[in-house]
């Protein structure tokens, strides 16, 4: 699939594409400031969040992460770290990151930014510096109609039982306990994942297991629409290509895994099940070429996001707001 076409120019300072996800905003001239479109379009860019889950803004001037910064703030909320983050990033600036610092040969499977703990963003921003030459596309889906599209009894299972994620810091195979957790003292570590509800044990060689129920499902607060919204099919080691899957079954126990996933109740989720759910996505997926320049800006609930392979430069930063817990 792919989004509905820019629109074309017109007298007002832009307005929105009909069509699918995502909803386009161009100016009527090339090169505006991006702050003007949320000047003329707040109301008009609120509504397309909440009726699609995302909006592209495209032929915008944007004068560098600061800039982008400020937009993604001009939309009433502070800017949040990337705290308990799963992938590497870089700070770039205050509040905004790299996107995930990723082989440029690997996937990206669709999720929701931080659908694996019980606290998440609702919007994030993302923007487009360097255009990969060759792929580096970030697909989106609609995560109302992924959670349609799941077989009823495999979503019943999951809202019934959760999902628990397992990790292992460190020891050269996943992001270090310091790095994901943005200090060097694990006193502090205890205190965020106690105040979580994420339980936690220290090695005898120093690093960090965390294990932490989340949901599987989740109701959006303004639409009240279900949606999918766990990173089950992220975590679990069928994930991984099987050549790595079986190195590092090889290196190490299955409790020892960089990551995995389970059911709440600690149950096994069967590699089928996380097939059907991929399949969803896969099939709902819509994937368009970044241009320079490209802003788009997502609900996290509603929309999910990927990234595709790509060869060449590719440089996209990514901005993240309005912090949301689960029940609240």
């Amino acid at each position: 699939m792919t989004p509905g076409a820019v629109a074309a120019p017109a007298a007002a300072a832009a307005r929105p594409t009909a069509g699918t996800l995502p909803v386009v905003f161009a100016p009527a001239s090339p090169g505006l400031p991006i702050g003007l479109a949320r000047a003329t379009l707040g109301s008009a860019i609120e509504q397309a969040l909440h009726d699609h889950g995302g909006v592209l803004f495209r032929g915008y001037g944007v004068a560098g992460a600061e800039e982008f910064r400020g937009f993604a703030r001009s939309f009433g909320h502070a800017l949040v770290s990337y705290e308990y983050g799963s992938t590497p990033r870089r700070r770039v600036a205050e509040g905004i990151y790299s996107s995930t610092e990723y082989p440029a040969h690997q996937h990206i499977p669709l999720h929701n930014e931080q659908a694996y703990t019980r606290a998440w963003p609702m919007k994030i921003w993302f923007h487009c510096q360097i255009a990969a030459p060759s792929g580096g596309e970030t697909p989106i889906a609609d995560s109302r109609r992924v959670y349609q599209r799941v077989d009823p009894a495999i979503r019943r299972r999951f809202t019934e039982r959760g999902v628990a994620y397992v990790r292992n810091y460190g020891n050269g195979l996943d992001v270090p306990w310091q790095t994901v957790f943005d200090t060097n003292d694990p006193g502090a570590v205890e205190v965020y994942c106690q105040a979580h509800e994420i339980d936690f044990a220290w090695t005898s060689e120093g690093e960090l297991r965390t294990r932490q129920v989340a949901q599987a499902v989740a109701r959006h607060p303004r639409s009240h629409d279900w949606v999918w919204f766990n990173q089950a099919h992220l975590f679990h080691i069928s994930a991984l290509e099987p050549a790595v899957r079986e190195a590092l079954l090889e290196a190490v126990d299955p409790d020892q895994l960089p990551r995995n996933a389970y059911y709440g109740d600690g149950g096994a989720i069967e590699d089928a099940v996380l097939d059907e759910i991929r399949g969803a996505y896969a099939e709902l997926q819509v994937v368009f070429p970044w241009q320079a320049g490209d802003v788009m800006m997502l609900d996290n609930m509603l929309a999910a996001h990927g990234r595709t392979p790509f060869s060449g430069p590719r440089k996209v930063i990514v901005a993240m707001a309005e912090p949301h817990a689960a029940g609240g």
